[in-house]
């Protein structure tokens, strides 16, 4: 049986084999793949929460986590972390199915909240945007304290039916991916020491929170324990700090 999320997954790798020169990211032991049985009598199920790694490139990581758990619980955050010699934003997309309903991000994560920032790479996706908010409504408030890490092409929405994931979500996922695609193949790398620091700070800034904030850690406790949960959100998810070119 095909999960709701998986065409998704493949699209974004086809799309990204097809672009760009990929190379495997190393993926810890342990965070390839891992299972739990929760519930009881007949509300017990299996959950599976399997990695995909990969780096290009001007790419750090491009990097996937696939929760499947029943046509309750399924789950896909993909990010693509900039190498740190560009002024690339993320590319993150949080696509997660509960028994309430559907909950859909998706953007172009800025490094800087500038105007010429966000003319260059928020400007080209507005039409974009604007297209998929007359299916895909605005979902409602979110976090302040989160609103620094979006950009105004942000497409976040609520969708009432699966068909709408299956249609519009996939579209604009694959729209938004192109695009994004399309600016890492026209991107130079940076050279002036203190943009480059900026880019650091923000990358780790970036890092840090998400880490910190993960939606994704309240279940991911309650399904493989909080050892785990903390060693795959820092060491595999998040794992910035601990690249060697941060702590030197």
């Amino acid at each position: 049986m095909t999960t709701i999320y998986e065409p998704f997954l493949a699209k974004a790798i086809a799309l990204l084999e097809g672009s760009l020169d990929l190379s495997p990211y190393p993926i810890p032991a342990g965070f390839d793949s891992k299972s739990a049985v929760t519930g009881k009598g007949k509300r017990e199920t299996t959950v599976t929460t399997t990695s995909y790694g990969a780096k290009a490139p001007k790419l750090r990581q491009i990097r996937a986590a696939h929760v499947q758990g029943g046509a309750a619980l399924q789950v896909l955050n993909f990010v693509i972390f900039p190498e740190l010699n560009y002024d690339l934003p993320f590319f993150g997309a949080d696509l997660v199915t509960l028994p309430g309903g559907h909950l859909i991000a998706i953007d172009m994560q800025p490094l800087f909240q500038t105007e010429e920032y966000q003319a260059k790479y928020s400007g080209p996706l507005m039409e974009m945007f604007h297209r998929y908010q007359a299916d895909l409504p605005w979902g409602g408030d979110f976090p302040e304290e989160a609103q620094a890490f979006f950009s105004p092409a942000f497409l976040w929405t609520r969708p009432a039916e699966t068909e709408a994931v299956e249609t519009y979500v996939f579209d604009a996922f694959s729209d938004y991916l192109k695009a994004y695609i399309a600016f890492v193949q026209a991107a130079e790398p940076v050279s002036d020491l203190e943009q480059l620091s900026a880019i650091r700070a923000a990358q780790l800034r970036y890092a840090r929170y998400r880490a910190e904030k993960d939606p994704a850690r309240g279940m991911l406790t309650r399904f493989y324990g909080p050892e785990w949960t903390e060693a795959y959100i820092h060491g595999f998810l998040f794992d910035l700090e601990k690249d060697a070119r941060i702590t030197a």
